[in-house]
């Protein structure tokens, strides 16, 4: 803030939210801190770049004033966002009897008064999230979540297949047992009880074979 004899003036730094092919906005409140009529000016570096509302004006005793100052858009943004743009808010004491018509750049003269002059600078600032930039972000979260469930289908996948080999391994191994008891059956090696015994051991891993298939 700056508290001069006549105006007090906030912020001394415009800060625009720069965005690329985009106007922006910024404000300047000066507050006429005596009793009498004050008038201002405002200028700038660079006129072509920026529109400001009022220019120029009258303040009365006591009172304040809100200057819109608009950043026209932009092309392209500049090196490092660096902004070397300035601004320079001028203020002279006035009649009551003046009016903002009347306002000329002669009255900001040293030969007609004490000029009261405060220096603004520019300062460019990254823009705020958006809400598309929000919604992009979740958009990223969920293709996260795909990718996570994908790899953990895999992993399950894999795990079934790896139980599959191995079931299918046993049963060979197992069958390979049954026949060569069979055989050892024929000869008298083995009672009909655990030739039975081993024939149901065969259907039942049989079953499991193929539920394991299906599945």
């Amino acid at each position: 803030m700056s508290s001069g004899e006549l105006l007090s003036v906030v912020p001394l730094e415009l800060k625009f939210p720069f965005q690329v092919n985009r106007q922006i906005c910024c404000f300047i409140q000066a507050s006429n801190q005596t009793d009498n009529h004050v008038a201002f000016k405002v200028k700038t570096t660079n006129p072509k770049k920026y529109c400001v509302r009022p220019n120029t004006g009258i303040i009365l005793p006591r009172s304040s004033c809100e200057i819109n100052v608009t950043m026209q858009a932009q092309r392209e943004a500049p090196i490092d966002m660096q902004c070397k743009d300035k601004f320079l808010l001028q203020s002279i004491v006035t009649s009551p009897d003046t009016n903002p018509k009347d306002i000329t750049p002669e009255m900001f003269t040293k030969e007609q008064g004490h000029v009261e002059e405060c220096k603004l600078k520019v300062v460019y600032i990254a823009p705020p999230q958006s809400s598309s930039d929000a919604d992009g972000s979740e958009e990223g979260s969920q293709k996260y979540r795909m990718v996570d469930n994908s790899t953990e289908a895999q992993s399950l996948i894999s795990k079934l297949t790896e139980e599959k080999a191995s079931a299918i391994q046993r049963s060979n191994k197992l069958q390979q047992e049954l026949e060569l008891l069979k055989r050892e059956s024929k000869k008298g090696g083995i009672s009909l009880v655990i030739a039975i015994l081993i024939g149901l051991l065969g259907i039942v891993l049989g079953y499991f074979i193929k539920t394991t298939n299906a599945t």
